[in-house]
C-alpha cells in the first residue's frame, strides 16, 4: 500500500525547501553537509492530527459562540420590542392617568355642586317651614273668612287679603324651589357616583398596564444580561482555543523542520539520493502535455470521468507541474505524483526514475487506494496547510 505523502513540492515554501527539476546532461553530484541528528525531544512535538484536532475544537467553540451571538441578537430584538411595548404601555398609562385626573377634577366639581345644592335646598326648606308656620299661626286657611266677617273698613280688608295672598304665593314658591333644589342634589349625587366608578376603573386599568410593562421590560433586560455574560465567556474560550491551536501548529512546524533536517542528514549519510540518476534521459511522458494525455487515457480504467481529470490536473499541477523529474530536496519526494519515498514508484516499473507514464500509473493507483478519486485527493490537498495528499 502506498505510503502517505507529507508535503507537495510546489507547496514547500519553508526555508531550505526547494523544488529541483533536473536538466539532462548536468551532473547532480553535490556535496551534502552532514547535519546534526534529531533532538531527543523531537517526538514530543505535536502531530498534524493534534493540530487539526485543536483547530476543530476552536472551530466548535466558535460555532457555539456564533450560536450564542445569534441568541443574543434575538434577545436584543426581544428586549427592544419589550422596551417599545413598555413605552407604549407607559403612554397608555399616561393617557389613562390624564383621563383619571380629569375625571377626578370633574368629580370634585360635582361634589362641590352637590354641597352647594344641598345648602340651597336646606335654606329653602327652612324658609318654607318658617313661612308656613307663620301662615298657620295667623289662622291658616280660615284667615280670609275672618277678614270678610270682620267689621273693618273695606280698604283695610282688601289690603289684608292682598297680604295673605302674597304670603301664600311666596310659601308655594318656596316649596317648589326647595323641591327643585333637592332634585338637583339627587341628580348631582348620581353623577358623582358614576364619575367615581369611572375614576376607579381608569385607575385600576392604568396601574395594571403600567405594572405589566415594567415586569416585561425587567424580564427582557435580565435575560439579555445573562446571555451577554455567557456570550462573553464563550468568546473568551473560543479565543483561547484559537490561540492554543496556533501555538500547537507553530510547535508542529518546529518539529517538522527538525524532522526534515533529520531526514536530510540521514539521506546524506546513506546516500539515498544516489538511487536516483538525475542525468538519465526521459523515456516516456516527458512533457507535461504528453503526461496529461497519458493520464487522461488511463482514467477509464478506474471509472473516472472528465470532472475527475480536472481535479487530477489541479492536483499534479500543484505537486510537480507534471514534471517527471520533479524532486523535493526537503522531503525526498519525486516524480509527477511526488512519491515519498521516491523508490515507492518502483512498484509500477523499473523505469520509474525516467518514465512519467510509469509514475502516473503508480500515482493513479495510490489515489484510488487512499482517496478513491482524484477529486477526493484534491479536496484533501487544498484542505491542508501546507498542502499535501
Amino acid at each position: 500500500m502506498a505510503v502517505r505523502r507529507t508535503r507537495s513540492a510546489n507547496a514547500d515554501r519553508r526555508p531550505g525547501g526547494r523544488l529541483r527539476l533536473v536538466v539532462f546532461g548536468v551532473a547532480a553530484a553535490m556535496a551534502i553537509p552532514l547535519l546534526t541528528a534529531v533532538p531527543a525531544h523531537a517526538d514530543d512535538y505535536p502531530s498534524w492530527d493534534q493540530v487539526q484536532a485543536a483547530k476543530a475544537n476552536a472551530a466548535a467553540a466558535q460555532a457555539e459562540y456564533d450560536k450564542i451571538q445569534a441568541l443574543i441578537g434575538q434577545l436584543q430584538q426581544a428586549a427592544q420590542a419589550a422596551a417599545a411595548d413598555e413605552l407604549k404601555k407607559e403612554f397608555e398609562y399616561t393617557t389613562a392617568k390624564n383621563a383619571l385626573d380629569a375625571q377626578t377634577t370633574k368629580l370634585d366639581a360635582i361634589n362641590n355642586q352637590v354641597g352647594t345644592a344641598q345648602k340651597d335646598a336646606s335654606q329653602a326648606k327652612t324658609q318654607y317651614g318658617k313661612l308656613t308656620s307663620q301662615l298657620y299661626m295667623s289662622g291658616g286657611g280660615d284667615l280670609t273668612a275672618k277678614l270678610l266677617l270682620s267689621n273693618g273698613h273695606a280698604s283695610d280688608l282688601l289690603d289684608q287679603l292682598g297680604a295673605v295672598s302674597q304670603l301664600t304665593g311666596h310659601v308655594a314658591q318656596l316649596q317648589t324651589y326647595a323641591k327643585q333644589k333637592q332634585n338637583v342634589v339627587s341628580v348631582l349625587q348620581a353623577q358623582a357616583k358614576q364619575a367615581e366608578d369611572i375614576r376607579v376603573g381608569l385607575e385600576q386599568d392604568a396601574d395594571t398596564k403600567y405594572q405589566a410593562a415594567q415586569a416585561a421590560k425587567a424580564a427582557a433586560d435580565s435575560a439579555l444580561a445573562t446571555q451577554q455574560t455567557q456570550g462573553a465567556v464563550l468568546q473568551a474560550q473560543a479565543a483561547s482555543l484559537e490561540s492554543q491551536a496556533a501555538d500547537i501548529e507553530a510547535q508542529y512546524w518546529v518539529g517538522y523542520d527538525a524532522r526534515q533536517k533529520a531526514a536530510e542528514a540521514a539521506n546524506a549519510i546513506s546516500g539515498s539520493d544516489s538511487t536516483i540518476d538525475f542525468s538519465a534521459p526521459c523515456t516516456g511522458g516527458c512533457s507535461a502535455s504528453d503526461a496529461q494525455s497519458f493520464a487522461q487515457g488511463r482514467m477509464g480504467a478506474y471509472g473516472w470521468d472528465g470532472s475527475q481529470f480536472s481535479c487530477l490536473i489541479q492536483l499534479w499541477n500543484q505537486e510537480s507541474g507534471w514534471q517527471w523529474n520533479a524532486y523535493n530536496s526537503s522531503s525526498g519526494a519525486y516524480g509527477i505524483p511526488q512519491s515519498l519515498p521516491a523508490d515507492k514508484l518502483a512498484s509500477a516499473g523499473a523505469d520509474w526514475q525516467t518514465n512519467g507514464d510509469t509514475q502516473i500509473n503508480w500515482g493513479l493507483a495510490y489515489i484510488s487506494t487512499v482517496y478513491g478519486t482524484p477529486c477526493g485527493a484534491w479536496n484533501h490537498e487544498i484542505s491542508e496547510n501546507p498542502h499535501w495528499y
